[in-house]
């Protein structure tokens, strides 16, 4: 199966995370800013990361999808155990919730961050907007850490007392604020930052943090 898209996408990096909790390989296909051509238009046809290629799976015709959310879904109806979803109904509504947090509020929020200390200036050359960078990290991001401190269970996750969706999909942001040096202030957010430092460290994470350091020490 193939994902198409960057791993330097919270989107992306989300699928990649949960496909190695699941043990279900995944190749990922550079895709998006221009590339990926016709094979990432058939899978994403808005060209928004990731796509998805199941090939064969729909009748020997090959299933295509695109939206990170779109994707786990057919995964985890597809391979069950470990269930990262749950089925109770309230833990399953607060999972939904999460990701739909960290889909829209939180990225939007980092995603003003990354873009304009690195996306803009490093990989497109058009540079950025350091006083919306800086608004993002002052104004925008701390409420959003006050929020999570406040979610957190004594477990370390946010859902079930185990590893759901939900901390793969909130979690993946943070990395992306991590390779611009936005850390999370311990002594202002302690849960919020060993939190979000313990799902780092799963190597599910761990692999593509390393992976991705390289690749944006390299752009730098």
């Amino acid at each position: 199966m193939i994902v198409y898209g960057s791993g330097l996408s919270p989107f992306v990096r989300k699928v990649l995370v949960y496909a190695a909790e699941k043990g279900v390989a995944l190749d990922l296909v550079a895709a998006g800013l221009g590339r990926g051509g016709p094979d990432f238009a058939e899978a994403s046809p808005f060209g928004k990361m990731p796509g998805f290629r199941d090939p064969g799976a729909d009748g020997g015709k090959d299933f295509c999808i695109s939206d990170s959310t779109a994707i786990i879904a057919y995964l985890e109806a597809k391979y069950p155990d470990p269930a990262l979803i749950p089925a109770e109904p309230m833990a399953r509504a607060r999972t939904v919730w999460f990701e739909e947090f960290a889909d829209t509020i939180l990225f939007a929020v980092a995603s003003k961050i990354f873009f304009n200390r690195f996306v803009g200036p490093k990989v497109l050359k058009v540079g950025g907007d350091e006083s919306i960078a800086a608004a993002a990290v002052a104004q925008e991001l701390p409420p959003l850490l006050d929020y999570l401190e406040s979610v957190v269970s004594p477990s370390g996750f946010l859902v079930a007392d185990r590893l759901t969706v939900a901390d793969i999909a909130v979690a993946s942001p943070f990395v992306n604020l991590r390779h611009v040096d936005v850390p999370v202030d311990p002594a202002r957010w302690p849960k919020a930052a060993a939190y979000l430092a313990g799902v780092h460290a799963r190597p599910s994470f761990a692999r593509l943090i390393a992976d991705e350091q390289r690749m944006v020490a390299r752009l730098a």
